[in-house]
């Protein structure tokens, strides 16, 4: 993607399910969960490079000997610094007890993040906010084996102020406005009053209460718990979290916005935001990950026991597109071929903007995420391309001779790799003018590569500011002089802010709303805008499930062609001599490609919750009124 935009978050969870001295005698070392969360992380870098946290849970330690552990970061290479001060940790141990080294009860009761029960997180730090007090993994502590709560999540909650105000209501303090803070203490609150509830009745039936604390354990039910919690939660998410005694559990929102994944046979059961990492680090085939479907959550018990419960009620299913487009690794076998799928849907589009004229075009791609889409645009160009051949060959028939066949075989799509990213480059220089000039450097080009008086056309998997385009691969593109530069999204128009973990929350960012008000300008119908600022201005105060998105008003008076055409003219500029022109893929098309994910609300502007309708006309509000700031 050529505009840099963050998501928020990876999650990784893995439960032992066998001793630890199992794993020494079978892979060589106690530390088997450890290593292969360190995979598990790593091979979700791509979720969030700002921000990483490890905790782990140690099952049956006797009163007094620690069972929790937790390590964050957010050092320039978070995940590797984390497991750099596991690994010290642990090696120091054992250069100091060399009576630990082939003792596994040893080690694991004197060498922290040893464990059964371990989680993993990666993020990115968006809105400005990366201290480390924002890394997950959280901790609410207690001396109360079983109050003691640890969670990490891949979401973003709507109505973090009505959830606030829940928790005062309960008579809660929380020392915080964000919806981290208020997750982790509703699941809390519900955690402490499940133990409360249970202890009393164990007692009545004649426990006293060291007797009862295991029966707690045994007995506490994490679904209940979840259900009363989550019952108000607006947003997307994916929800981990571990209890002090050893139950866990992870929880995917009902509309299966964010994405959740689980592997698990008689040695382990792993959970991630992607299915890919799951297969490579464990060596398992594809159709044994399977997805935890929306509302429910995956519950590992104490004992190893583990189920799939409805938690909440599934609403219709609105998995994120742009996890199939951008975010998620392209090495899911779905993915992969959704991403080819897109560049191939939009190839009709790109052949009348060249006017048919293959022959003198240039195909590429903006490294590195688009790689795949181009594969699928290529491959559609190369068919398009064999039933000419074909046609022309049947009209000349059996006369033809070998140098006209060897003519007409020879015309094939041209495929250069002309944009080529380089290291990214620190942008130490204050003054617009000079940051602007490294940026324009960001990209270098193949010299060469095309013919002056060619097409180039150059696919991209998003357009969402277009600020690098203008500021840098549009100039750079130019000077390889190409007649025409069609810059092809295989994504649609972005529209609308994200509020479920896109760092996507301003309006007048997006190159289409710039475009579009652009449009209200030129064709003096400012008077609309004006309308639309009023009627989001009415519903402030509206419960979410009666807010309407009107928005949507603000692009109906133009079509996605006038809009694109319009892109094409402001991310142009008069330092570029080549026509510019930009294509975008339809909403259709999305959803041919990516049927399981039709979470589209960032390009039609139907949110999957209620409170989506709500952040949307507040960030219309904020841009009318000229405030910078997000929107929930």
């Amino acid at each position: 993607m050529s505009d840099a935009i963050k998501h928020e978050c990876g999650i990784s969870l893995i439960r032992l399910l066998k001793p630890l001295e199992y794993y020494e005698k079978k892979y060589g070392t106690a530390f088997y969960g450890v290593n292969k969360m360190y995979l598990m992380m790593e091979k979700q870098h791509n979720r969030g490079q700002d921000g990483a946290g490890f905790a782990s849970i140690k099952l049956d330690m006797d009163a007094g000997e620690r069972y929790m552990s937790r390590v964050r970061s957010i050092a320039q290479q978070p995940i590797q610094d984390i497991f750099a001060q596991i690994n010290d940790r642990i090696s120091t141990s054992l250069k100091e007890n060399p009576e630990y080294e082939n003792n596994v009860a040893l080690q694991k009761k004197h060498i922290p993040y040893i464990g059964e029960l371990l989680l993993g997180h990666v993020r990115y730090g968006t809105f400005g906010k990366n201290s480390i007090e924002s890394v997950h993994p959280f901790l609410r502590q207690n001396n109360w084996m079983h109050r003691n709560l640890i969670v990490a999540g891949n979401f973003n909650m709507t109505n973090v102020d009505e959830l606030f105000d829940n928790l005062i209501q309960i008579g809660q303090h929380p020392k915080e406005m964000a919806d981290t803070v208020t997750v982790m203490e509703k699941i809390g609150h519900f955690l402490d009053d499940a133990v409360s509830k249970l202890y009393k009745q164990i007692k009545k039936e004649g426990f006293n209460k060291q007797e009862a604390s295991p029966l707690i354990a045994e007995r506490l039910n994490v679904a209940k718990i979840l259900r009363r919690a989550a019952k108000n939660w607006d947003g997307g998410y994916a929800m981990a979290g571990l209890l002090g005694h050893g139950d866990a559990f992870v929880l995917r929102d009902p509309a299966g916005i964010r994405p959740t994944y689980y592997y698990q046979d008689d040695e382990i059961v792993a959970i991630a935001s992607e299915r890919p990492a799951i297969q490579t680090v464990f060596n398992v085939k594809f159709d044994e990950v399977k997805e935890l479907d929306p509302g429910h959550a995956i519950l590992i018990k104490k004992d190893g026991t583990t189920s799939i419960k409805q938690i909440l009620e599934p609403t219709v299913r609105k998995a994120c597109s742009f996890e199939r487009i951008y975010f998620s690794r392209g090495s899911d076998k779905e993915i992969y071929q959704e991403r080819k799928e897109l560049g191939r849907l939009i190839f009709p589009k790109i052949l009348k903007s060249i006017d048919e004229d293959i022959k003198n075009t240039v195909f590429s791609y903006i490294p590195n995420t688009a790689e795949t889409s181009f594969f699928g645009m290529v491959k559609e160009a190369q068919n398009y391309m064999n039933k000419k051949k074909e046609e022309q060959i049947l009209s000349i028939g059996s006369k033809i001779t070998k140098e006209e066949l060897h003519e007409i075989l020879d015309v094939r799509p041209r495929i250069e790799k002309v944009a080529i990213k380089d290291a990214k480059l620190r942008t130490f220089i204050t003054q617009d003018s000079g940051r602007d000039d490294l940026v324009a450097h960001v990209y270098d080009i193949s010299y060469g590569s095309v013919k002056p008086g060619d097409n180039l056309v150059i696919i991209d998997d998003s357009i969402v500011r277009g600020t690098t385009l203008k500021k840098s691969i549009l100039k750079i593109l130019d000077r390889l002089s190409p007649k025409k530069i069609v810059v092809v999204s295989s994504a649609p128009q972005i529209r609308y802010p994200d509020c479920y973990g896109i760092d996507m929350a301003k309006l007048e960012d997006f190159i289409a709303f710039k475009a579009a008000l652009d449009l209200h300008k030129d064709k003096n119908t400012m008077h609309l805008v004006d309308d639309i600022y009023k009627k989001c201005l009415s519903q402030v105060d509206s419960h979410d499930k009666d807010v309407i998105n009107y928005v949507k008003d603000f692009y109906t008076p133009f079509s996605a062609d006038e809009i694109s055409d319009k892109i094409g003219e402001l991310l142009s500029s008069s330092e570029i001599n080549a026509e510019v022109q930009i294509i975008y893929q339809t909403i259709s098309n999305l959803h041919i490609a990516c049927p399981k994910n039709l979470g589209d609300w960032y390009f039609t502007g139907d949110y999957p919750t209620p409170g989506g309708n709500r952040v949307v006309n507040r960030a219309f509000i904020n841009f009318y009124e000229g405030k910078n700031e997000r929107a929930y």
